[in-house]
């Protein structure tokens, strides 16, 4: 029986010891270690696998963590995690209290920069790099690791401009797949297609940002791989190296259908076959009961169109896609642009629905404001993953919306408290609405199982009462509302859905207001600026003296762990709820 190279890798200085014919071997026990990891605790596999002897070569070639390494997003950093002493605390990977599944500073002096959001990696390599030459340290290398998909975000383009013009000791390296999460589109893609079949005519375009540039080469080839980074160590100023590699490769499966195998859950380590689904009738995806709902509408208006920033299948618009192509808009890694062009459109009668990821939607600020808002164009954002999202962690939570939307005027701001809700939502804003509007919504599945309701019209602004009670009065936003109601089923307690934080509903409030002396909102929001700020500048406004509680996503940064546990550990969970309410009642 061989011997394992892996057991004995615990830092990258043990890798340099290894003879170069023996890295094949460490690759082929470095995807078995992921596979075998992801399988049963889960978590982002195709995107590590892809780049298991890229990552070997860059810490056999380059002395890390003085050369300092950065990965875009940090899906594929998986090997680089195990390959730097997290190998024996790799099965904790995105469970609470575990490692994050993204590279972070606080964990490691090998994560150089804390990552999860796309298209980061080449500004923050050129500063690290401009940073060394101001401090004269000009053989440091800088390295920057960034997917094709993540190179057509305008910042990555905005940090290959500025390096062009630099002198900095700057190694870009595209691992093109020619996938992201969803198979990467528009025109750069076509272009790198070209560059890899040998039949692009044009100049090539990085050497024309004066870039030194070298490739395509085969990323699998580990002596190739190792050889031109080698080289690569010599030359001075931005570099660029371009490598093929494959998503998912060493799994068939993964291989097979790279966007499934992205993320795909537990699956057989040995043979790559997904676990079994359940066959108990489940309530839907909120982001299926959007996906769904928008075709529905679109057949019958023929104004409504759908886009997304690279996500067409997170956010289920790829139902859309697949009938009707000509209406349905995947504009990459892009979210500035999405929503500037949802504005444009809704200047020519057009009604966009501008589908993002709440996270992701604080890169589109500018736009949202100047673009939209000033204009009081009525596009309609749908922020899915809002709230606390799991595993992903700090990163990824889409906790802030309702803070850095509500400030800005002409917004309306709804928050749906179930799947009917939503459908509803969208059903009327398709109607006409004289301003733009934010609807935000959690990951996962809702609790509806008869959710395809008729559609009825929602009264803009309008709360509901969900409960009677006498001795408190609970508001809570969106889905919070199954915890509070879990909560204070057998309590004597009022309990309103408010719907809509922007514009709240100010009847509603004053009845509350004059007829409870103690009031607490329930958010999954930040508490700082968020539903419950937006109750008490009501109440001071009208000199209210109740006794006010907000419960919410304290003033700190939420790490990664299942939902209900992340719920339990900040005090929103029914229990939690439960006890909190208990302690304020005067019987």
């Amino acid at each position: 029986m061989q011997k394992s190279l892996l057991e004995n890798i615990n830092s990258p200085e043990a890798l340099r010891l290894l003879s170069q014919k023996d890295l094949p071997k460490l690759a082929q026990e470095l995807r078995k270690f992921i596979i075998n990891i992801v399988a049963t605790k889960e978590g982002h596999l195709g995107a590590s696998l892809g780049v298991v002897e890229l990552t070997i070569a860059l810490h056999y070639v380059f002395n890390t963590p003085e050369d300092q390494l950065i990965w875009d997003v940090g899906h594929q950093a998986y090997g680089h995690k195990i390959l730097t002493g997290r190998k024996d605390i790799f099965h904790t990977n995105r469970q609470l209290g575990g490692i994050s599944g993204f590279p972070n500073r606080a964990e490691s002096t090998y994560d150089t920069f804390g990552v999860g959001h796309a298209s980061t990696s080449i500004s923050a390599a050129l500063g690290m790099a401009i940073a060394s030459r101001l401090k004269g340290d000009l053989e440091k290398q800088h390295i920057a690791v960034i997917g094709d998909a993540s190179i057509a975000g305008g910042m990555a383009f905005e940090g290959l401009n500025h390096a062009g013009v630099s002198k900095a000791n700057l190694l870009v390296i595209l691992n093109d797949n020619a996938i992201g999460i969803d198979p990467s589109v528009g025109a750069l893609k076509m272009y790198l297609t070209n560059v890899k079949k040998g039949t692009q005519k044009q100049d090539n375009i990085f050497e024309a940002l004066n870039f030194d540039y070298s490739g395509p080469i085969n990323g699998h080839d580990m002596d190739a791989v190792i050889s031109e980074l080698e080289r690569l160590k010599t030359v001075q100023g931005p570099k660029f190296l371009h490598i093929i590699t494959t998503k998912g490769k060493g799994l068939k499966q993964a291989e097979k259908d790279q966007v499934k195998y992205h993320a795909p859950g537990k699956f057989d380590a040995k043979t790559g076959d997904l676990a079994a689904k359940s066959t108990e009738i489940q309530a839907p995806k909120y982001q299926d009961v959007f996906g769904h709902t928008i075709v529905e509408l679109a057949k019958n208006n023929k104004k409504i169109v759908g886009i997304t920033p690279a996500m067409p299948t997170g956010s289920s618009l790829k139902y859309m896609m697949e009938s009707m192509p000509d209406r349905a808009f995947d504009v990459g890694i892009a979210e500035q642009h999405a929503v500037t062009l949802a504005a444009g459109m809704a200047t020519q009668g057009i009604i966009p629905f501008c589908n993002i990821y709440s996270t992701f939607l604080q890169r589109a600020y500018d736009q949202i404001i100047h673009d939209v808002a000033l204009q009081n164009l009525p596009v309609i954002f749908c922020l899915d993953r809002a709230g606390l999202v799991g595993e992903d962690g700090a990163t990824h939570h889409g906790v802030y919306d309702l803070s850095y939307l509500r400030c800005i005027p002409n917004l309306i701001i709804f928050a749906p408290r179930n799947e009917i809700e939503l459908r509803n939502i969208m059903y009327t804003a398709q109607l006409g609405l004289d301003h733009p509007i934010a609807i935000r919504y959690p990951r996962g599945r809702g609790k509806t199982i008869d959710w395809k309701q008729p559609l009825s019209k929602i009264n803009i602004g309008e709360g509901v009462q969900l409960k009677q009670g006498e001795n408190c009065a609970i508001l809570s936003i969106g889905n919070m509302a199954y915890n509070v109601s879990e909560a204070i089923e057998n309590l004597n307690i009022s309990h309103y859905d408010m719907r809509f934080v922007k514009p709240l509903d100010e009847t509603l409030l004053h009845h509350i207001c004059k007829n409870y002396s103690t009031i607490v909102t329930v958010e999954d929001n930040s508490i700082n600026g968020g539903f419950g700020s937006a109750v008490l500048e009501f109440m001071a406004l009208h000199n209210y003296k109740n006794n006010m509680k907000i419960l919410g996503i304290p003033d700190a940064f939420i790490e990664h762990g299942k939902v209900t546990e992340l719920q339990e550990s900040i005090g929103l969970d029914f229990g939690s709820l439960k006890r909190f309410i208990e302690s304020l009642i005067v019987f």
